[in-house]
């Protein structure tokens, strides 16, 4: 290939890059719906082909249709599981609320005692108005709920936006995606289609092989927090591992909230230090389990990434674009990827490598 087209192709990559990038960064919360269904259409994409080809009679968008609709049912099974942790431990907080208090209290009194503080706690009352509360009726429970939102309309407002949008946004990308990429593919100059195609294929391939390595990450963190909590004798072992393992394709936010209701549960069954034991050793090994060992080998290794790139990926991305960065970090990783390679290749071809008079 010619010096000067190798240069040209090298500055251009990197503008888009550069724009990209920008685009990204300015317009990050108004993209989160738009990358949550871009991700999902790109994943349930195969399926819809694979339905309409087995059932040819059946019109592409009740295909679609039928597809989503499976997904979703997947997402409020998964949800779903939070129902009998909820429904059990509700009564049993009601229970165990007076003993925890009493044992709270007298911490912090053996504690003020020997640092010589003076501070007096109405445990009574705090207990009072604890099981008032819990014992009220649902209807009560949402006052507080209705006025907190009041207080933060705009990102409540947000956050419901999004659980509408995300379901709209990927019936139409399902249900247009050969459109949506014969019309980028439009645009690419006819002399860059071959590079192009060849891009695309890889990029698709190394997202591919990360999807797959998800799930298996998913499935097996569900069974290790599973049996994990089962051998400390958590009755909601079950739930809480299987959970907690599904919900760790949304990081930080799936193990976090996972490690809450298992605290939650551990110390109403147990009231006493075995709980944090528990979620200490439980979840603490399966953290190092799965930064160091699971999604290194089956994300990272899958798709070429080196284990130091995977946790920089995740940490980069996140800082640049929050939630956004961290939902696409290791699929946007895969395509930044093969960028990169490509952009090497033209690196090594130009004259800024070889030199001038090369």
């Amino acid at each position: 290939m010619p010096i000067h087209i190798a240069n040209k192709r090298l500055t251009i990559g990197v503008g888009v890059a550069v724009v990209v990038a920008l685009m990204l960064w300015v317009l990050g919360p108004v993209l989160v719906p738009f990358a949550v269904a871009g991700v999902l259409a790109y994943a349930l994409h195969p399926a819809v082909l694979r339905l309409h080809k087995a059932v040819p009679w059946l019109p592409h968008v009740v295909c679609v249709m039928l597809i989503e609709l499976l997904a979703l049912l997947a997402v409020m099974g998964v949800l779903f599981l939070l129902v009998p942790i909820l429904t059990r431990e509700i009564p049993l907080l009601q229970q165990q609320l007076p003993t925890l208090l009493d044992r709270l209290a007298a911490f912090l009194n053996a504690l003020m005692d020997k640092y010589g503080w003076r501070l007096t706690l109405d445990v009574a009352s705090i207990k009072a108005q604890l099981l008032t509360y819990l014992s009220a009726n649902r209807g009560d429970w949402l006052e507080p709920l209705v006025a907190s939102l009041k207080l933060g309309g705009s990102f409540a407002l947000a956050v419901l936006g999004n659980l509408i949008l995300i379901p709209v946004v990927l019936f139409y990308l399902l249900k247009d995606w050969d459109r949506w990429v014969s019309q980028v593919v439009l645009w690419v100059p006819l002399h860059w289609r071959p590079a192009y195609d060849s891009f695309m294929r890889e990029c698709d391939e190394v997202l591919g092989q990360y999807l797959h390595g998800q799930i298996l990450v998913m499935l097996a963190l569900s069974v290790f927090y599973a049996i994990g909590l089962y051998a400390f004798g958590l009755d909601l072992a079950l739930p809480i591992g299987v959970f907690t393992g599904l919900a760790v394709c949304v990081p930080y936010l799936g193990f976090g909230l996972g490690l809450i209701l298992a605290l939650f549960a551990g110390f109403l069954q147990f009231a006493s230090l075995k709980a944090l034991v528990m979620v200490a050793v439980v979840f603490g090994a399966g953290q190092l389990v799965e930064s160091f060992w699971l999604t290194p080998k089956w994300v990272g290794e899958r798709i070429g990434l080196h284990p130091l790139a995977v946790i920089f990926a995740l940490l980069a991305l996140g800082q640049l674009f929050g939630f956004v960065g961290v939902l696409v970090a290791l699929p946007a990783s895969a395509v930044i990827l093969v960028a990169l390679r490509r952009l090497r290749d033209q690196y090594f071809e130009s004259n800024i490598y070889q030199g001038p008079d090369a």
